[in-house]
């Protein structure tokens, strides 16, 4: 079954609280916490997301899924790695070059949390594969990334197919998520192309029944 990942985002800050608990009582698998420098993509959530985790760490057990939007990925995984993330995902186009995307990865490792690497709309999904034996999961995103509430790409659907098949013909067993622009409305068409962790912000923090949301968007 496909697991879902809440983006905050769009959260208000007013009821923050009463959401968070909202979310996890509607059966969400992970709090997704997008973190943006304002150099890698135009905004800056970073205090926004710090505050989050803070709150989270104090009333939930949830595992955060924390997504590096940063071009300095080594000092916001210090920033990030105080709050015992299960996962931190960086973007490949962050990274110098290859002895820099692996120097991410075996610090992550180090410090017991899973990593996994994203990827913009543009970036071919073969840029990856040399790093699948190494990392736990693979973020394709679905929109440009730095804002919420944006329209899904539908040529992403082909990398995320593609990503699976490589999965498959090499017996490599990773995560694949998606994230941006997902909803009631394409959720089945995103889960058969092979994702199973899908980022849901907009569309379920507008929704009117959150348990409900979450419990149509994992229907097999």
């Amino acid at each position: 079954m496909v697991e879902i990942a809440a983006s905050l985002l769009n959260m208000k800050n007013e009821n923050a609280i009463q959401t968070l608990y909202n979310l996890e009582t509607a059966k969400i698998n992970y709090f997704h916490i997008d973190v943006m420098d304002g150099q890698f993509v135009k905004n800056n959530t970073v205090n926004k997301m710090l505050e989050n985790c803070e709150y989270l760490n104090s009333i939930s057990n949830l595992p955060l899924d924390v997504h590096l939007m940063v071009e300095d990925v080594k000092m916001y995984m210090d920033s990030f790695l105080v709050f015992e993330p299960n996962i931190i995902t960086f973007h490949l186009e962050a990274a110098k070059n290859k002895k820099q995307v692996m120097e991410w990865i075996e610090y992550g490792k180090q410090n017991n949390v899973r990593v996994g690497i994203a990827i913009k709309p543009q970036t071919n999904i073969e840029e990856i594969y040399e790093y699948l034996p190494y990392i736990h999961m693979v973020l394709v995103m679905t929109v440009e990334p730095g804002e919420g509430g944006q329209k899904l790409i539908l040529q992403t659907i082909s990398k995320i197919q593609n990503l699976s098949k490589y999965l498959k013909e090499h017996n490599l067993e990773i995560d694949i998520q998606a994230d941006g622009g997902i909803g009631l409305e394409n959720a089945e068409q995103i889960k058969q192309a092979g994702v199973n962790v899908m980022v849901i912000g907009s569309a379920l923090i507008n929704s009117n029944n959150y348990l409900e949301t979450v419990q149509k968007l994992k229907q097999e």
